[in-house]
Order: structure tokens, then sequence, then C-alpha cells
């Protein structure tokens, strides 16, 4: 693997800007409290303090399984700190699912407040901590002395593990490095053209690639402010967007805007950007955002292995359905099945190399190779496609791909022209078996009045848009699309669903 290097280490470079700033508010609170660049680097020396205190040293795993509070983000600057390995994890997994994640990443410390049991199964030392800040964490850090050394950390050390969501088989560790953080964060700091005077609106959780690496850093490397809400409420965006410059979201957030009747141009007066990504944003969500606010949403693409990878631009056309082109140093190519590249406008699969692509999978050398051209390039499992300017689209996951009658059928192209169809609210194309055609598509579609589409209906309103053999064979109506943390749908668990759609005997198309 290529090695990169950079000036200083993460927690060297926030704390630079943080000293620079140190009476400057980083944290807006919605009980109207601050915290200061200054108070939060102090919080996270007493927290570091705690986590030597605990027998954490450099290289250790520090699972946290934490409310989002500014504690938690202490939490994570200790960790860069004194060079342990910050593993967050979805607060919503279940005891299960967290004896993985403890068994895998065999932590010194877990930190957190529910499962207690699972963890003390382990012998793993713990700490609580919960939605309000109290628990034992907070309090041991009352009675600490600040931390003051910083270990000796170089680009290629682990900085944290992120798990991957398993919709297919087990949760695979990705480790990012210093490097790999530094390096996106400082690129995206630039290109989005973060400045000291913006105020970011961050509803996003801090256990993801998208709130904590990208909307933290990006705040902290620039010294700006951000307004710290504890979770999404689309009731509570609505009142904080004047007071705001910047939104990072995933698309529910804009869907969601949206339906306010006060979302208009006044309430986005002071807004100089908003940013979608960790899921696909509709054209039709795109079109409509921009006919009510005049500002278009900036869509990115990114992965938990590989942090930010493009970007539509700042300055310049940004183009609905497109998630733009490569940052600076990134390199993407659409490629066959076996790593041919293939000419602009073909689809194929998306890889890339940059010192943004982590090193591997924790403890799994055997599927870290697996995913890994001998050249370097890290097959990131999405199929897409690159025009003739250099812009990328994403058309779907690998494992998403639809092959019916031997043809493929990219599940974005028929929902982009589902999307389009008068009352559809929010559609998901997915593949199940079919008798005939190996696989039949399947629509799955939120409809605005809740009344059902019928299948025959909307293939009619199809026909001259899409070829046959792409229409889905079966609509479904439901209330909502099941969706994670991050607003992604869980195709998985629509063809867990909808997998006997089209078995013997039954009626559908």
């Amino acid at each position: 693997m290529p090695k990169f290097f950079v000036s200083e280490s993460l927690y060297e470079r926030l704390r630079h800007v943080a000293l620079a700033n140190v009476d400057q508010t980083c944290l807006r609170l919605p009980d109207g409290s601050v915290i200061s660049y200054g108070g939060l680097l102090e919080q996270s020396r007493l927290v570091a303090s705690v986590l030597v205190g605990n027998g954490v040293v450099q290289g250790d795993r520090v699972v946290t399984h934490c409310e989002k509070t500014p504690l938690t983000l202490a939490l994570y600057l200790a960790c860069l700190q004194i060079g342990a390995i910050y593993v967050p994890l979805n607060t919503s997994y279940t005891p299960t699912e967290l004896a993985y994640f403890l068994d895998n990443a065999r932590p010194k410390l877990y930190v957190g407040g529910e499962y207690l049991d699972v963890v003390a199964e382990r012998g793993i030392t713990q700490l609580t901590l919960d939605a309000s800040g109290s628990g034992t964490l907070f309090e041991t850090a009352q009675d600490a002395n600040p931390y003051e050394a910083t270990a000796t950390q170089s680009a290629e050390d682990v900085a944290a593990i992120l798990y991957t969501s398993g919709t297919t088989g087990q949760s695979k560790g990705a480790m990012l490095t210093h490097g790999n953080l530094l390096s996106n964060a400082e690129t995206l700091n630039e290109i989005w053209g973060f400045r000291q005077d913006d105020v970011l609106l961050h509803a996003l959780p801090i256990y993801h690639v998208h709130g904590l690496f990208v909307a933290v850093h990006c705040v902290m490397l620039s010294g700006c402010s951000m307004i710290f809400q504890q979770k999404f409420v689309v009731e509570e965006l609505l009142h904080e967007l004047p007071n705001a410059t910047v939104l990072m979201g995933v698309p529910t957030f804009y869907t969601r805007l949206l339906t306010q009747a006060g979302f208009d141009r006044t309430r986005v007066r002071n807004m100089r950007l908003f940013i979608s990504g960790s899921a696909p944003l509709t054209e039709q969500t795109f079109r409509q955002f921009h006919e009510r606010t005049g500002m278009e949403i900036l869509e990115r693409y990114g992965m938990s292995e590989t942090l930010m990878n493009t970007s539509n631009p700042l300055l310049g056309e940004r183009k609905a359905g497109t998630v733009g082109f490569p940052l600076p140093g990134v390199s993407v190519r659409i490629t066959d099945d076996n790593g041919n590249e293939l000419p602009n406008n073909e689809i194929g699969g998306i890889e890339l190399t940059g010192p943004n692509v982590f090193p591997g999978y924790w403890r799994m050398p055997e599927k870290t190779a697996e995913e890994f051209r001998a050249d370097g390039h890290f097959i990131t499992g999405d199929m897409g496609v690159k025009d003739d300017e250099g812009r990328i689209s994403i058309v779907g996951r690998e494992k998403d791909l639809v092959i019916s009658g031997g043809l493929n059928v990219y599940p974005a192209e028929v929902e982009t022209a589902i999307g389009d169809l008068a009352d559809v609210n929010d559609v998901a194309v997915i593949g199940v078996p079919h008798p005939d055609f190996g696989e039949g598509v399947v629509a799955v579609v939120v409809t605005d009045t809740g009344e059902p589409l019928d299948t025959q209906r909307v293939r009619g309103q199809l026909k001259g848009v899409l070829a046959g053999f792409k229409q889905p064979q079966h609509v479904e109506t439901v209330a909502e699309l099941p969706r994670n943390a991050m607003g992604k749908i869980q195709k998985n668990v629509l063809r867990e669903r909808y997998q006997h759609a089209f078995a013997k005997g039954a009626t559908h198309a």
C-alpha cells in the first residue's frame, strides 16, 4: 500500500487551531449555553487523564456506545491525544451486536450507557456516559488533572475503527489512519470554503464518518462554530436555520424540511451551503429544494473505508443525480469485473486510490486482500458511471444490481423515473427471485396520499421512459421505507420482505 504523509498529527492540527481560537465559541448547545474551543480542549485533557488512569495506552481500542454529547466529542479528542484507537458504535446496536464488536475490537476500555453486563462478562474496563453527559466518565474527569502529554504519531498510525453496517455477512472494522483523516479533512475544508465566521448546523450522529470526520473536522480546522443538536428533529432544524450558514445532512433532512410550511427563501437567507451525503439524493428532491429556496444542494460521495471521494463544486454547476468530481489527490476509475478501466459513459464498478483510502479491515487480512487490486485500487462495491466532464454518478451497489432475463437493471435509473411520477414521495427498487427471469423488478413506493399504486398503471406511465425489462413487474406501496440511522434505505430488508413476490401461484405481473 502507498504511504502518505502529513506535516503534523491530526490531534496537533486540531489543537493548534483550538489554541488560536481559545475564546471563540465551538459548540452552541440547545439550552443556550456555549463551549469555547479552550473549554473543549480543557475537557478533552481531563478525559485523557481518565483514560490513562484506566490503563489505556497508545494503540489500545476505546469502544464508545454513547449518545451525542459534548463529552462524547471530548472523549474522541482525548483518544487522539494519547494515541488510542477510537471505535464509535451506533447507539441502536443490540446486545448481540455489541458482543460481536467487543470480541472483534478487543478494547481496553468501554464507554457507554447500556448493556453493561455484556461488557462485564468480557472483563473489559467500563465507564458510563448517558445522554445528559452524566456518568462515571464525567464524575472521574471532574476530579482529574489535565493530561498534557501528546503521543507521537505518524500518518500511518490507526486513529479510528469504523464498523460497516454488516448488511451482508459480518460487520467489518475499517481502520482509518491519522493521515486518512487529516488529509481528507483539510481537502474538504478548502473545497467547501469553510471560514471562521461559519456556523454549522449539526444534527447528525457522531458515531459515523459524516457527523464526526466530515462535519466536526471541518468546523475544528476552520475555527468556526456549530449548533450542536443531539438528534435530528425537523422542527428544531427549521428553527435554527436562520442562525446557521452551513447544513450537512442526509437526504431525509431535506425531504422533511420540504414538508414544513415555514421552509422558504426567507428562512435560509443566511445560509451559504447545504451538503447532502450518506445516501443518494433524488433528482426530485434536488429540484424541489431549488424551487423552494433558490439554492442547490451540494451532493458528495463517501464511504466508511474511504471518507469522502468526490464532491459537486462549491462554485460552478451542480448536476442533479451526480456526486461531482473526484477530490484533489483522489483517483476514481470505472471498471469491468476484472478491473479493466471502461470508457466514459459506461457503467461499471467504482475503484479508487488516494490518501483518504483506508489500509484495511481490522483483523481481517483475507477480506482486505479481496477488496484491493494489485495496483492498490480499492474496490468499493458501488456501481457508477463517469461522463465526459469527469463527473461521477452512482447507480447503486453491486449487490443491488438486478439481472432480469439476463439484462442488467440499475435500480437508481428506475428509482429516478418512478420518483418523477405524480404522487410518488419515495421509492426503492429491488430484485427478487422470479421463476422465468431469474430476478424480477419490484418497486416499493411511498405515496403522498397513502393510496396504493397499481402495477399496470405505473408500467403504463413509464412506457417510453424506460425499456420494458427495466420497468417494475410488481409495485408495493408502504407507509415508509426501512432506513438505517444515516438515512440509507435497507434494501436487504426489502429483499427479504418481498422475496416471494413472484412465487408460484402469485398473481403479480
